[in-house]
């Protein structure tokens, strides 16, 4: 056998392999750098690299057409057959897979599938580096600590298909997320950002957003629970909206389990969820947000399929002007609801709000409110509400007649995105935010602050 190492010659020697009825293969090619910084110095730094091939093999059979997915990491030449013989066999043990479809043909090839794979490194932090050391003597002379960690991930995705698909998506994901801390401890701010390159991202920006957080925080006022007008910053928005993203499957929605699913049948299609002219969507060509304009499944599940890997996305409105557009499809799913194709896109914009910055929203605020930094241990409590529960973290401000007075205690809140949008008075300007829970998973996304003019903060909790 010819020795093979680039991801596309390791992609069509696993097809020519192959003895399965249908075959799909998709090589990932990781490379990652990352910065680790504590108490205004840096610790640690590094840069990875990495392969992960996935096999999957149908096969035909009298009952059905059966699928078999195995993934293996670092796989050389010597690999390929085993891995492909073991698909294989997971396939004929399996029964009849549920979504099974012919596999994808007739999408154009990608013109750089044979290029070899981009890379990042340590050069990503090249601007960055020199400001991030700025904002640490300038947090020193303040008399304030820094923490945290900006990492940024290159996968270049080859997948190949035995029906003549060569697809190859590069997927950039940088995130920076940090802390600012009074010396004792007893004052915590966070900022978070989603970049693709690092180059648009300010230490100094942020710097100076945390330190004004901190000094909010000299003064400590503590409240009950209980319903309180609350400014949930993008941040925040995007944590929730993400969740009943992931919960708005088409075929779960028809089989009446979820907050989508209409009283006595069907779904909430076409009813309208918001009085804003609000609209939730994916786009895979949005601006800074860019992601695969084609399906990638590892594996099949709710809301993706095996099947369909290599069928084209395009721009899918899931709320459009306050109304219930569309639900998460796979060709599987499509068939069985009745529904329009619509699969999973990597990214997700909440837009149709105002022009009023977070800054804006707060001097706009009467009376007594709340304004948040960033939520996390977010839980579902109750599916059919898609009723949320989780905490507030790194600053709950108290924010009166248009001024921030103080820092109050953190809660324990119990609510639905569902409901939050019904019951928003007020969007703000649509801007990328990174969603502090979520990151790890999902960070592509765009979102306004919104005002609610009545947060359930259900208990209070302990902690900064």
């Amino acid at each position: 056998m010819s020795r093979v190492s680039t991801p596309h010659e390791i992609v069509e020697r696993a097809l020519e392999l192959s003895t399965a009825d249908g075959c799909v293969v998709i090589a990932d090619e990781e490379s990652s750098a990352n910065l680790r910084w504590a108490g205004n110095a840096l610790t640690t730094n590094g840069v990875t690299r990495g392969r992960t091939l996935t096999v999957i093999a149908t096969v035909d059979g009298a009952q059905g057409t059966a699928s078999g997915v195995v993934s293996r990491s670092a796989v050389t030449a010597d690999d390929l057959e085993p891995l492909v013989r073991a698909a294989e066999a997971a396939a004929r043990a399996a029964g009849p897979a549920e979504d099974a479809q012919p596999l994808v043909e007739g999408v154009p090839s990608s013109p750089d599938f044979t290029d070899a794979p981009a890379e990042t490194g340590s050069d990503v932090f090249a601007e960055f580096a020199p400001a991030l050391g700025d904002a640490f003597a300038r947090a020193r002379s303040g008399g304030r600590e820094l923490y945290g960690f900006a990492h940024h991930q290159l996968t270049s995705t080859y997948l190949g298909t035995s029906t003549g698909l060569r697809l190859r998506h590069d997927q950039p994901n940088g995130t920076l997320e940090l802390n600012a801390k009074s010396p004792d401890r007893t004052r915590s701010s966070w900022a978070g950002r989603a970049t693709r390159d690092f180059k648009d991202v300010d230490p100094a920006e942020l710097d100076a957003e945390l330190a004004q957080r901190l000094r909010w925080a000299e003064r400590r006022i503590e409240l009950p629970a209980g319903r309180y007008e609350t400014l949930l910053p993008p941040s925040a928005v995007a944590d929730l909206l993400i969740y009943q993203l992931w919960s708005s499957t088409a075929r779960d929605a028809v089989e009446g389990r979820t907050v989508f699913s209409r009283p006595g049948g069907g779904t909430r299609l076409g009813e309208a969820l918001s009085e804003l002219p609000l609209t939730l969507r994916s786009d895979p060509h949005a601006p800074g947000l860019e992601s695969a304009p084609f399906v990638i499944a590892h594996a099949s599940g709710d809301d993706a399929s095996v099947f369909d890997n290599g069928l084209p996305v395009t721009s899918t409105d899931w709320i459009r002007d306050g109304r219930l557009e569309h639900l998460t499809t796979t060709r599987h799913t499509a068939q069985l609801t009745g529904l329009p194709v619509a699969p999973s896109i990597d990214n997700l914009l909440l837009e149709g709000g105002g022009e009023r910055s977070l800054a804006e929203m707060v001097a706009a605020t009467t009376g007594r409110g709340l304004l948040l930094t960033c939520m996390w241990y977010i839980r579902e409590v109750d599916p059919a509400t898609l009723l949320l529960t989780g905490l507030t973290r790194d600053g709950v401000y108290l924010v009166e007649d248009g001024e921030v007075v103080g820092e109050v205690n953190n809660f324990r809140f119990n609510e639905s995105p569902v409901d939050l949008l019904s019951r928003a008075t007020e969007a703000g300007r649509t801007e990328r935010t990174l969603p502090r829970e979520w990151c790890d998973w999902f960070t592509r996304a765009a979102m306004p602050a919104l005002r609610i003019p009545d947060f359930n903060m259900s208990s209070v909790s302990p902690g900064v």
